[in-house]
């Protein structure tokens, strides 16, 4: 059998219940692009240390499953990104809901002289302090040119002369990631492509769950710039995860 043509990379701690609400969404978007393109793809949920049933979960939804025991956002996704067999990948998160067309656009940027690209968030948290800190930082990423990682895409080429992620900042890997990629792009004259026709729904129970003044606090302009390689800082961001 020939390798896929595209693989999907879903990191995954403590993931058990969402994964059935949100994994469904990707393999719908990568059945719609395969029956489009021909070609086949895979999709690899990355269980980061979970001590619930993540592994059992993902693997119940006939999807490849791999362990990566350290807690680094970038390292679970490079872990990803090694066992990947496509020569596309897309990386999203495991509470992330895909458009019907998104993996579809992702794969035609590429095909089309695209290193890669990103598809942007859409929050809809239920607070309105929350909406508007969400709402400045879609704004502060389309005025940068920058992408969160929600949704990102990349040439397995491209993904590799980049160095694929940062494993040693613990927050805004994402944003360096994309940064890279975008300056790899203009070196070698193809562009990224930041799908803004497209939206992916994240959800939004961090932002429901923890207070607005705590969301600002750690998702402020300057936090997310600072000691962003300390573990100690950011345990609160990986160990406090809401569900």
């Amino acid at each position: 059998m020939t390798n896929p043509g595209l693989t999907v990379v879903i990191p995954a701690h403590n993931e058990a219940t969402y994964l059935p609400r949100y994994l469904p969404t990707v393999l719908a978007s990568l059945s719609h692009w395969e029956g489009h393109s021909g070609e086949r793809g895979e999709v690899i949920v990355v269980d980061n240390a979970s001590t619930d049933a993540t592994a059992d979960m993902a693997a119940s939804f006939q999807v490849r499953v791999i362990s990566e025991s350290v807690r680094s956002i970038g390292r679970v996704r490079n872990s990803g990104a090694a066992a990947a067999h496509g020569r596309r990948l897309f990386f999203t998160d495991a509470d992330v809901a895909l458009p019907m067309e998104a993996i579809t656009a992702a794969a035609a940027a590429m095909d089309t002289g695209a290193v890669g690209g990103a598809i942007p968030p859409l929050y809809t948290p239920e607070r309105l302090g929350a909406r508007l800190l969400c709402a400045y930082w879609d704004h502060y990423r389309t005025a940068h040119g920058g992408a969160q990682g929600v949704a990102q895409f990349a040439t397995a080429a491209a993904f590799k002369d980049v160095g694929g992620y940062r494993d040693d900042l613990y927050m805004s890997e994402d944003v360096d990631f994309f940064a890279r990629l975008t300056a790899h792009g203009r070196a070698t004259a193809a562009p990224v492509a930041i799908l803004d026709e497209l939206r992916v729904r994240p959800s939004t129970r961090r932002y429901d769950q923890w207070s607005s003044l705590r969301m600002l606090w750690w998702q402020n302009p300057l936090a997310a710039r600072l000691r962003l390689g300390s573990a100690r800082r950011w345990r609160h961001w990986y160990e406090t995860t809401v569900r």
